[in-house]
């Protein structure tokens, strides 16, 4: 018997917005359907993992000066620059078939999602412990995961094109490593959608791609997609954009709740 999620698509949003929604849809989580929900990011931002010092990873001056949001994240890891990416959110009750028994066990349940949205997209990417998606060695998409309040709540990004010029303006490397070395071991480690097809993959082509593989690998019945394409996809419900609205405003947006490390 398939699985029932609900289907989101919030477009691009900035990240206040975004952390909020995610909060929001992880609170009801645990007593509603499963979600799975697909945003971008605008204006550009950079989340930090939730137990991560503020000052010691990212380059604040930089961010003001090109606009770049900067937020904190209800999960943990390092710091992410969001660029030209497409970016998922998973949220179920722990008690669903798809939690797997641990956070290592439903990474990799969850992830062959993205693994068979890659396949649709011809690229044969396998998932790599504890949370990396590769492509011949590269980095294409990296993902995390908290659990809170009965229920679980994974997010990640699949790179469509990548910047680390950039990146490394937002994000602070320590004084004592060369630049250029830095810069030149991304390029091996990381890759994106454009760089592997040899051209520009749009947001929406994206989405299908990846929507199409968590419904295949996971079995996942979806509600929520229109049948019709021109109709928008389901959006959240008035009390989640309440809350979520809230929790941009008054948690994400927060320079306390920013800078201070949990």
């Amino acid at each position: 018997m398939s699985h029932v999620f609900r289907f989101l698509d919030t477009g691009p949003r900035d990240a206040f917005y975004n952390m909020g929604l995610d909060q929001a849809l992880l609170e009801g989580a645990a007593a509603g359907l499963p979600c799975l929900r697909f945003y971008g990011w605008k204006p550009l931002a950079v989340s930090v993992g939730y137990f991560q010092g503020l000052d010691e990873e990212v380059n604040l001056f930089s961010c003001g000066e090109r606009g770049v949001d900067v937020v904190r994240r209800l999960t943990g890891g390092g710091a992410v620059f969001h660029n030209a990416e497409l970016t998922y959110s998973l949220t179920l009750p722990l008690t669903h078939p798809l939690a797997g028994g641990s956070i290592q066990e439903s990474y990799g349940i969850l992830c062959a999602g993205i693994v068979r949205g890659l396949e649709n997209l011809g690229i044969a990417a396998s998932f790599v412990p504890i949370n990396d998606i590769e492509y011949k060695g590269k980095k294409i998409s990296g993902n995390a995961q908290t659990r809170k309040m009965g229920a679980l709540l994974q997010h990640g990004t699949v790179l469509l094109d990548n910047d680390p010029e950039l990146m490394f303006e937002l994000l602070k490397v320590p004084p004592e490593k060369n630049r250029a070395r830095i810069l030149a071991g991304v390029r091996q480690r990381v890759s994106s959608l454009g760089e592997i097809l040899g051209r520009e993959v749009p947001y929406a082509e994206a989405l299908a791609a990846m929507s199409g593989g968590f419904r295949e690998a996971l079995d996942i019945e979806f509600t929520g997609i229109p049948e019709n394409p021109s109709e928008k996809a389901a959006l959240p419900s008035p009390g989640e954009e309440e809350r979520a609205l809230d929790l941009a405003k008054n948690r994400f947006a927060d320079r306390a709740w920013t800078g201070a490390r949990p």
